[in-house]
């Protein structure tokens, strides 16, 4: 059976750029019909295209990744999926920014050795990127709110004419949709200050 190569692209977000890595994928020779991108986190490997790779990856493939933090953040998790590409399937890894992480050469005990270590130094070190990034968000987020940054969606407040129109809406000489247009609110955001106005003056 014909031996394929693969190329596997992974970026954080949507709004991230994927074209660096595609172009290192294609300068090392894989067709670009062959790259796989997903655009999520690499926390887990529960991704789409990802998962897509794996069902079409067979024994003496080759797989392409940039680096090992794109394959994912997880230590554990890591160390674990290359053992299952390598070893389970038979697949060949290359890491282009790590030569040392190249199991299409040095299949000898010291290279597989050195391979194993290296491997066990990045995963640590990406996933504990991946927790100081977690942590100063979080930091950044209190800060934040310390300093009275608001999060998520403004607070509508209600409309000075509130009470007047509402007035008009309850003697019936307007429609609830009438007073919404008049008032510019949503229709869930005008019956709850609706309800807090009524039981304000109960």
């Amino acid at each position: 059976m014909e031996k394929r190569t693969y190329g596997y692209v992974r970026v954080s977000s949507r709004d991230q750029n994927e074209e660096r890595q595609v172009k290192a994928m294609i300068d090392y020779g894989v067709d670009e019909r062959s790259i796989f991108i997903d655009k999520e986190s690499g926390a887990t490997f529960e991704r789409q295209e990802y998962q897509k790779l794996k069902h079409f990856l067979r024994k003496g493939d080759l797989l392409v990744i940039m680096s090992i933090d794109r394959l994912g953040r997880n230590y554990e998790l890591i160390t674990d999926e290359w053992k299952s590409l390598t070893k389970d399937i038979g697949v060949d890894i290359v890491v282009l920014d790590m030569p040392l992480l190249d199991t299409t050469k040095n299949k000898d005990t010291l290279g597989s050795f050195m391979s194993d270590l290296v491997l066990q130094i990045l995963s640590f070190v990406a996933e504990q990127e991946r927790t100081q990034i977690k942590t100063r968000q979080k930091q950044g987020i209190a800060n934040a709110k310390q300093k009275g940054v608001a999060f998520g969606r403004p607070k509508v407040q209600q409309p000075e004419n509130f009470e007047q129109i509402y007035d008009t809406w309850k003697n019936g000489e307007i429609t609830a949709k009438q007073a919404m247009i008049e008032l510019n609110l949503k229709p869930n955001t005008f019956y709850k200050f609706a309800k807090e106005f009524q039981n304000a003056t109960k």
